[in-house]
């Protein structure tokens, strides 16, 4: 019953998205990489690839159909996909994953660290993800009303370049959250090389727990 809320979720995703890209600070161009849960396609990130596109970042789904957990064909096409995209853009990409997509994140930036500028996971049960480098900045964003991943398996532990950003909502609406773009947008939005820990915009506070 608490995931029915991912309907309404994206209503109010329909309702505040012009505002929210209107509000949110503008990208430099740099890859992101979008990655989906378990049992989800690139459908699932359309969302929030559409607003970061807005934004003005490059971003990419990952291409590779169903997300049918860690098999071959998946993390055989992944790290195809990764070694394109470095190729190609010669520069460090921001990957975000949702639930198991975060946790694929986490392997990314664990094998290719100097590729990566950072990590935004939304509900992923990293108890279950590699230990990432600890020259890789990390945001795990996790609702404690997640009724698919236990909240605390989605916290990181504590440390520099490292933090947990509470929302309210469903696991299965994260992707079109409208609080949950807003701090994607922010974490993103940071220089390469100058993380620092989450700060809500005034105009956001009343959505994001105390």
């Amino acid at each position: 019953m608490r995931e029915a809320r991912a309907a309404p979720e994206f209503a109010g995703f329909v309702a505040t998205v012009g505002p929210l890209v209107a509000r949110s600070p503008r990208g430099d161009g740099h890859r992101v990489l979008v990655l989906p849960g378990f049992r989800a396609s690139d459908a699932s990130t359309r969302p929030i690839r559409w607003f970061l596109n807005r934004l003005g970042y490059r971003t990419h789904g990952w291409g590779l159909g169903t997300n049918a957990g860690p098999t071959s064909h998946m993390t055989d096409g992944l790290r195809r996909l990764v070694d394109r995209l470095i190729e190609a853009d010669q520069a460090p990409m921001s990957l975000v994953g949702w639930s198991l997509g975060g946790v694929y994140a986490h392997g990314i930036a664990e094998q290719r660290p100097g590729h990566v500028r950072q990590v935004v996971t939304l509900g992923s049960p990293l108890n279950y993800a590699p230990r990432l480098p600890a020259t890789v900045p990390a945001t795990s964003i996790y609702s404690k009303s997640d009724a698919v991943v236990a909240y605390r398996a989605s916290l990181l532990t504590s440390g520099p370049l490292r933090e947990n950003v509470e929302v309210r909502g469903s696991h299965v609406g994260l992707g079109h959250n409208p609080p949950v773009l807003v701090v994607v947008a922010d974490r993103l939005a940071q220089p390469a090389g100058a993380w620092t820990p989450y700060q809500p915009p005034r105009w956001a506070r009343p959505w994001l727990p105390s």
